[in-house]
């Protein structure tokens, strides 16, 4: 495989210097290896010649046999347009061309049989096809049963680059490389029965059969999920060999009387479970590196505190770093309180404290009488100097990039034990993918005396009734956010806007104060916005999902979602975790056009049926898949997914998991001539990704 992949693309017969520059820009195809790993991403059925008399309704792609009996150049300037009168002896049909007219012209004749195949449509009462594939009935592109349809531009149509020009340049790629060397050692392959790679290399692009076709997606599927997760597995436990970490073997004095004086509820026994890993993880000598889940409302913060109070007792500092400025300050108001009177000194560090209580805070972090510093991106500024950091949290950790979280590491001669938060839940093969270098707890049961908030999907047409619940909320003395898209007038959306909203919000609701928040707000106005709406001076908050995180008013019952179908679900879940936060019965209201496809009210329905965050964030995944993971991944390491799907190979993740593990298990330095193979797989990805080592 390392010589496909020094093979220049430009050296391929077809392509040439100038092909080879736009795939590289277009899709970066460089070289051999690049070309035959780019995957169609789905197949279509080219094993069946239609006729044009039994065209009806809603056609798909289809293929029809016969001739062009005309092709004549219509219209002038940009309308400019090839027409071909094409029939297969049962009816007629046009064939048009907007592009390359004068290529086409010449590369097709009158009389000649071809085979087209593309979409036909009714226009005009005239079925006609738009830009087919010609193909001659001789041609090798031809009349195939299972045709692969390649990921392609704009532009590389435009230059004639087709999903047909990319299976032929394979297919000579494929007839250059006779030996194709293994990527996988032996005994994977055998032992998982797994298919070699270059007969799955020619399955995945020309299926032989459609079980061949699944045994070739099986086979590289395996094959990229398991060099991510050997590399994850390789990472974590170097790091834990090398790392070592504080020791915590005593519960002391401060964790024992806020435990038995300053508890605000009971625990779950859900965090009980979670803080006793914790415990396990503090114990070992080795650096503790947690990602802990837990829906908005489920005590996250406070099994944070618990086991901050365990640094504490065992004579060292502790630090929670937030992503905001509102939530960093709510941070320090509910610890604070909770822990001032068991002679616990807090601190808040953020872009707005002050010159002269900064000044204090250093001091007081230098010489150990800080006991915990909770703050925003300021907390890792080189001049914050700790005495002796045992123990950091960070809340929302998506929101830092990997580099900050970093930094926290240069506080300590030994590395802290690090706890990562999350309130966004992370379906199980994320979780195992992108957090494979952490342990991972859940806390999965919400605080008793919790109601669930009722969800509703309301259209456009319900609006006044939505408003006139939302009136007698109002006159209760309850608060309520009405979340936008958009913060101005878009024209090319549809969408309601918040300028607009806002102004009709003040409109509809005139005895009662509306503030507004929005991401491009100064943050002391946005400070200021949020102010009246956290001490009731404002009734209602209009905004858009800067709200999403860290925002903590139990008064408010009541959230209206505007386009509820322009966000993830996921994000319709942070959103709606906003509300339910007090005593009394919630309401979530989604808000959509009466006409909308029927996957985006399935979609919508998830929202109204289920508050689990969970079973939300697995629907999401395998709706919209993974997104961009790759400023979330924890060490660094290159995640470039070519035909593997974290939404639905959740079983192919594991297996490759296993056999990563059990791969390490017997060979951790990967030593063995059974496994030159993966070393030298491994040292191919090392080239392409950053090394991020030693961060949480």
């Amino acid at each position: 495989m390392n010589r496909l992949r020094n093979l220049d693309i430009k050296y391929l017969k077809g392509i040439g210097p100038k092909r080879a520059e736009l795939l590289g820009k277009q899709l970066g195809i460089k070289s051999y290896r690049d070309l035959l790993y780019h995957f169609p991403t789905r197949y279509l059925d080219r094993s069946s010649i239609y006729r044009v008399k039994d065209l009806s309704g809603e056609m798909p792609m289809i293929q029809l046999k016969g001739r062009f009996i005309a092709m004549t150049v219509q219209g002038e300037g940009a309308k400019t347009r090839l027409v071909g009168v094409f029939t297969d002896g049962t009816g007629t049909m046009e064939v048009v061309w907007f592009r390359r007219i004068k290529q086409i012209r010449e590369s097709y004749h009158t009389g000649n049989e071809y085979i087209i195949f593309g979409k036909p449509e009714l226009f005009n009462n005239r079925w006609s096809m738009v830009h087919p594939e010609v193909d001659t009935p001789a041609s090798t592109t031809a009349a195939q049963g299972l045709r692969g349809v390649y990921p392609l531009t704009e532009t590389l149509r435009n230059q004639g680059i087709g999903a047909r020009q990319i299976f032929t340049w394979v297919q000579t790629a494929l007839a250059a490389s006779p030996v194709i060397t293994e990527t996988l050692p032996r005994s994977i392959i055998e032992r998982l029965k797994l298919m070699s790679l270059r007969e799955s290399l020619i399955n995945i692009h020309n299926p032989q059969s459609n079980e061949k076709l699944q045994a070739a997606r099986l086979r590289l599927k395996f094959e990229e999920l398991f060099y991510i997760q050997l590399n994850i597995q390789r990472y974590s436990r170097r790091r834990n060999a090398q790392l070592t970490g504080f020791r915590f073997p005593r519960i002391g004095q401060y964790f024992n009387t806020f435990y038995s004086q300053q508890m605000p509820f009971e625990l779950t026994g859900a965090q009980k479970r979670v803080i006793k890993e914790i415990r396990a993880d503090m114990g070992t000598g080795k650096q503790m590196n947690r990602l802990l889940q837990g829906d908005v409302g489920s005590g996250k913060t406070l099994v944070a505190l618990l086991c901050m109070l365990i640094a504490l007792d065992n004579g060292t500092q502790a630090c929670l770093m937030a992503p905001t400025e509102i939530l960093a300050t709510q941070h320090y108001e509910t610890i604070s309180s909770m822990v001032a009177p068991i002679g616990i000194n807090v601190k808040l560090l953020t872009g707005s404290t002050r010159k002269k209580e900064r000044d204090i805070i250093h001091s007081q972090l230098t010489d150990g009488s800080l006991h915990i510093l909770i703050g925003t991106h300021a907390v890792i500024e080189d001049n914050v100097q700790f005495k002796n950091l045992g123990f950091v949290v960070i809340d929302e950790q998506h929101r830092f990039g990997v580099a900050q979280r970093a930094r926290l590491w240069q506080k300590n001669m030994v590395v802290p034990h690090v706890l990562v938060m999350t309130a966004t839940p992370i379906p199980r093969t994320l979780a195992m993918t992108i957090y494979g270098d952490l342990s991972v707890s859940v806390i999965d049961e919400l605080p008793p005396g919790r109601k669930p908030v009722t969800t509703l999907l309301r259209y456009d047409n319900n609006r006044m009734a939505v408003y006139q619940a939302l009136g007698k909320q109002l006159k209760q003395g309850r608060q309520a956010y009405i979340v936008y898209p958009l913060i101005q007038e878009n024209e090319k959306l549809d969408l309601k806007c918040l300028e607009e909203g806002y102004e009709m919000i003040r409109e509809t609701f005139r005895d009662y104060k509306v503030c507004y928040v929005h991401g491009k707000m100064k943050p002391a106005e946005k400070e200021h916005q949020m102010m009246l709406f956290a001490t009731n001076q404002a009734q209602i908050l209009v905004a858009t999902t800067v709200i999403e995180v860290g925002v903590n008013v139990p008064n408010a019952s009541t959230m209206i979602i505007e386009n509820a179908e322009r966000f993830g679900l996921s994000q319709l879940h942070q959103l709606r975790g906003r509300v339910g936060r007090g005593a009394d019965q919630s309401y979530c209201i989604l808000m959509t056009h009466q006409k909308i496809q029927k996957e985006t009210r399935q979609r919508l329905e998830i929202m109204t049926s289920t508050t689990d965050g969970f079973v939300i964030a697995e629907a999401d995944l395998k709706m919209r898949g993974p997104g961009d993971m790759e400023g979330t991944m924890q060490s660094g390491i290159a995640f470039d997914l070519h035909i593997a799907n974290l939404a639905t190979d959740g079983q192919i993740v594991q297996l490759a998991r296993d056999a990563a593990d059990d791969t390490l298990d017997k060979d951790p330095e990967l030593a063995l001539p059974e496994n030159s193979i993966l070393r030298s797989e491994l040292l191919q990805q090392a080239s392409k990704s950053v090394d991020w080592s030693r961060i949480s």
